[in-house]
């Protein structure tokens, strides 16, 4: 039996990090991986693509997380190959490490879904680059629309998911109530939110009178909803339905769905729905025990949304399912525990579904959205600076909401 198991957790994403705490407390032997020498807190990169937070508010150091334990080493490095015949991984550097037992929490990617010219002139919204390249090429065409050196600025936001809605509610309520103030030369005729939707409705998990409320929100604050409309191609200054109809874009936000990396296939483990791995209830891989996965890449049987909660969930599932196994005991089907989901549209506005089926929207769940976020964020620093900057944005002078510019 393995005493003090040496473990690779491989992603400081929600299920990596609450991986690395339940083995850290079981006494592993525990190497912390990530592509990024930190940690992003992705519910809240709408925020910072708006400017109305900077990226170290949503983001935390990886070597700061891993100096709480001192059975914990973090390693700034892009995972390359994994090797379970060997059990061991190899990185882009040309390092690598051995292991008793492997923890995969890497994430996903975005699923440009094979639409012609997404890729190329959309931008996507899931990491925390994307989320500061976007608030610099809105401030950019803002500013070119001022001047005169762009004629418009429409956005049009694809997918209606909580991204899409979070975005477009915030976009419309700097065009209402903030650029009149900062931007003055803009006239209202120059610029327009539009949110674009497959579906008929908006928020698809949630109850219809909650997607109703949401929708009846955007509506308000200036979002024209293109509902029950695919999109069949994106252009640089245009998108285009299936219907044939051409929706000017000057800047097009990408909200539309996840799927696995193309790394992934190079692993030689099974794969199924959206690339994620085929797992056993356990969550780890059946012919290598040793290689478990948790979060948005875990395929296992009944597999939970691609969610922050089911990832923390699954990623304390693992930690503790490994040391249990180090120790020779029998490992544990996961069972995912739903908390309920909430989606916020902008200021005193939002709706909160619970699993019991209770409902509630406007201030209470605002406020409740609120706090379930800044209690998930690490570190005092960043909880005290998300408060201000919420506090400012919505309580404070108009022309402050968008003030942040790095």
């Amino acid at each position: 039996m393995v005493q003090r198991p040496r473990v690779v957790v491989v992603g400081a994403g929600f299920a990596g990090l609450a991986a690395t705490q339940e083995l850290a407390r079981g006494g592993a032997l525990v190497t912390l991986v990530d592509r990024n020498p930190y940690a992003t807190f992705q519910p809240l990169l709408y925020q910072v693509a708006t400017a109305g937070m900077g990226t170290s508010d949503v983001s935390y150091p990886v070597r700061t997380f891993a100096a709480r334990w001192p059975n914990v080493r973090a390693r700034w490095a892009t995972l390359s190959r994994v090797l379970p015949d060997e059990r061991r991984v190899e990185f882009a550097d040309g390092g690598g490490l051995d292991y008793d037992y492997l923890v995969l929490a890497t994430g996903v990617t975005t699923n440009w879904l094979g639409v012609p010219g997404a890729r190329e002139n959309a931008l996507p919204i899931y990491s925390l680059g994307d989320a500061a390249g976007m608030r610099a090429e809105l401030q950019h065409r803002l500013e070119d629309t001022a001047s005169g050196r762009r004629k418009s600025l429409h956005v049009v936001v694809v997918g209606a998911g909580a991204t899409g809605v979070e975005m477009a509610g915030t976009l419309a309520e700097l065009r209402r109530r903030t650029l009149p103030l900062t931007h003055p030369e803009i006239r209202p005729e120059q610029s327009s939110v539009t949110l674009v939707e497959r579906f008929d409705y908006v928020l698809a998990p949630y109850k219809p009178r909650l997607r109703d409320a949401a929708a009846e929100a955007l509506r308000r604050r200036g979002v024209k909803l293109r509902l029950g409309c695919t999109v069949a191609s994106v252009e640089p200054d245009a998108v285009i339905l299936q219907n044939g109809t051409r929706l000017p874009s000057d800047l097009t936000v990408w909200a539309l769905g996840v799927t696995a990396p193309p790394e992934v296939s190079s692993w030689a483990l099974p794969q199924g729905k959206g690339g994620r791995v085929t797992l056993a209830p356990a969550l780890n891989v059946s012919d290598h025990p040793e290689i478990f996965v948790a979060g948005d890449l875990s395929g296992p049987p009944d597999a939970p949304p691609q969610l922050a909660q089911p990832a923390l969930q699954m990623g304390k599932h693992v930690g503790r399912q490994i040391i249990a196994a180090a120790r020779g005991l029998p490992v544990r089907p996961f069972s995912y525990r739903d908390p309920g989901i909430m989606a916020t549209v902008g200021k005193a506005e939002a709706v909160l579904q619970l699993p019991n089926g209770m409902t509630m929207r406007g201030v209470p769940a605002w406020l409740a959205w609120i706090f379930v976020h800044v209690a998930n964020l690490l570190g005092g620093r960043n909880r005290a600076s998300v408060l201000l900057n919420f506090w400012w944005r919505y309580a404070g002078p108009r022309r402050s909401a968008a003030s942040v510019t790095q």
